[in-house]
């Protein structure tokens, strides 16, 4: 009753909380849109020697708070020619840590324009600052807060130096966003879309918008526009398509304009809202908008925490400190009524299931796994298998190559009930490697109790065919 009353109480008392009240038995999140430390922000912080956010104290009162982050650390010089091009001085980087910030995403167009050395240089310095740094590559990343976990995965659509983008769709993005659905309470995508200037959702936004909801995000937060797009429920999901510049030195008066999605943990619910805040003219510091006008488009709009990955009793999440984004190998720990039991060694985990491989027997924990293998000479993803006891997690199947090098695994369901293991491998063969072959395969493999043999079964090979579709 008391969690039903706090979910339906979310969107009361605006005022209270705008001003850094927390909630009384929940968390506070909150995201900020483009974030610039170069250019004439950094003349203005040296002017005036003042941070940006020396307003805007919500922030550092957050639970946990995360802004894209636009440039790189390093020099001009570096820039060789490319206008614009946001060379960020490593000693304006106080900035966000004293604002509050826990991570920035660095998933954009400009998170390159310093080439390779400033990515590097970018995420070691944060990085000193307990700040973490979020692209795609090093997504999912997770985040406890009072007891819950966040997932959270960074995109760029929007090509920057380097052309590099994160295509949407692609087995890449809903691989991660499976292990971020399966482990985590609630998953929110950070995403670099749309176009300049324009201040409603594009064509392309809505359509990436229900791929991403259809595979297990609950909330979408985007930036890049530098103006403000209305945020929406869609299918039950909160979608912030643009929440516009939060620091930035554009001069004209929509860009002066950014919005916060404030989203609130409050029991087993997840509820986001927008809050407006607005840039002086002549100034890029912006201030919190002290007339918070409702926004009715959100309010029927919480969304449930998921069920997470439970094994043998055992709850399984990534391990890490209190509200400090984790990435990079994952320390898997498992916990019983809430109680931690143990924890295993960090991992490249890249996928985890669990199901039942053989009828009547116990389920058992799969996991897709990166690693290198003195056999293929290849950094290539590899299935294991491991029961899940009091003690931690031992080893039945240890990453042994199946028939030809894989991309991608998932359990489905045979004829006889039990877990098949369904297996997207590349057209090439171990004889005769060939990292860069387009051509895929599928195979189905059962498991025999000590390994795994190709399989034939009707209901699980249909299964396979529905995950892995042939081009």
């Amino acid at each position: 009753m008391k969690r039903a009353l706090l979910a339906g109480l979310g969107f009361l008392g605006a005022a209270a909380l705008a001003c850094g009240a927390s909630a009384s038995d929940g968390a506070r999140l909150l995201f900020a849109g483009d974030v610039l430390l170069a250019r004439e922000v950094a003349h203005e912080i040296e002017l005036r020697k003042q941070s940006p956010w020396a307003g805007l104290a919500l922030i550092r009162d957050a639970d946990f708070a995360m802004a894209n982050f636009e440039g790189a650390v390093g020099e001009a010089e570096g820039c060789a020619g490319m206008n614009p091009c946001f060379a960020v001085q490593p000693k304006l980087l106080r900035y966000l840590a004293e604002a509050g910030f826990k991570a920035v995403g660095v998933a954009n167009n400009h998170a390159g324009d310093l080439g390779d050395p400033g990515r590097s240089a970018t995420r070691t310095e944060l990085e000193k600052l307990s700040i973490g740094a979020l692209d795609f590559e090093h997504s999912p990343g997770f985040v406890r807060i009072k007891g819950r976990l966040v997932a959270l995965v960074a995109i760029s659509q929007v090509a920057g130096r380097d052309g590099h983008i994160d295509p949407v769709p692609s087995l890449d993005a809903e691989r991660k966003l499976r292990l971020a659905r399966t482990l985590a309470d609630w998953v929110i995508v950070f995403i670099h879309w749309g176009s300049e200037l324009k201040d409603w959702p594009q064509d392309a936004q809505r359509q990436t918008a229900d791929w991403l909801i259809a595979h297990g995000t609950d909330v979408v937060i985007g930036h890049h526009p530098h103006v403000v797009i209305p945020p929406e429920c869609i299918q039950g999901r909160p979608v912030f398509y643009s929440l516009g510049n939060h620091v930035f030195d554009q001069k004209y008066e929509i860009t002066k304009t950014g919005m916060l999605a404030d989203c609130r943990i409050a029991g087993d619910t997840l509820s986001c809202r927008p809050l407006t805040t607005r840039t002086p003219t002549g100034s890029s510091f912006p201030r919190l908008d002290t007339a918070q006008a409702d926004d009715p488009r959100l309010s029927d709009c919480a969304v449930r925490a998921g069920p997470g990955l439970t094994v043998a009793g055992k709850r399984l999440q990534p391990w890490g400190d209190d509200r400090r984004l984790m990435t990079g190998p994952m320390v898997i720990e498992g916990s019983a009524n809430g109680r931690p039991d143990w924890k295993m060694a960090g991992r490249d985990v890249l996928a985890m299931e669990t199901g039942q491989l053989i009828p009547s027997h116990a389920d058992v924990l799969v996991t897709l796994e990166q690693h290198h293998s003195p056999i293929d000479k290849e950094d290539s993803p590899r299935p294991y298998v491991y029961d899940v006891t009091d003690h931690g997690l031992v080893a039945r199947w240890r990453g042994s190559a199946l028939a030809w090098p894989l991309i991608d695994t998932r359990l489905v369901q045979g004829a006889d009930g039990s877990a098949y293991l369904c297996a997207l491998h590349r057209g090439d063969s171990f004889l005769q490697l060939d990292p860069g072959t387009r051509a895929t395969r599928r195979m189905l493999y059962k498991w025999s109790g000590f390994g795994f043999s190709a399989a034939e079964d009707p209901i699980a090979t249909q299964h396979c065919e529905a995950v892995y579709p042939r081009d």
